[in-house]
């Protein structure tokens, strides 16, 4: 349980970035050079190989390397299961009833 909250810490860093979420929007019409989003997204080459590293190790995004150029790709997989894993965690299941609250006893 642990290693999922690492987990999904790790991914909720990747997606707190503005250029990281423009970087994967770009990312959504298929895979680009390394110097395509460098040219989409106005940014330094340093400050795009940090934002790729850390949705790379959140794997959210996937790299290929042909001779000396880079690729980037989203890991559709990964994107999907991260969406699901929230929304398993994080809402309530529809046909529950609203809980009680311990203090007042109210509902939801």
């Amino acid at each position: 349980m642990q290693q999922v909250h690492h987990d999904l810490a790790r991914i909720a860093k990747a997606l707190s970035d503005d250029n990281r979420l423009r970087i994967l929007d770009s990312l959504r019409e298929g895979e680009k050079c390394a110097c395509e989003l460098l040219t989409d997204l106005r940014i330094s080459q340093p400050t795009l190989s940090h934002h790729m590293k850390l949705l790379c190790d959140a794997g959210l995004v996937s790299c290929r390397r042909d001779s000396r150029w880079a690729y980037y790709s989203t890991n559709a997989r990964a994107i999907a299961a991260v969406a699901e894993e929230l929304r398993e965690r994080f809402l309530q299941a529809s046909d529950a009833a609203p809980a009680a609250c311990v203090r007042c006893g109210g509902t939801a």
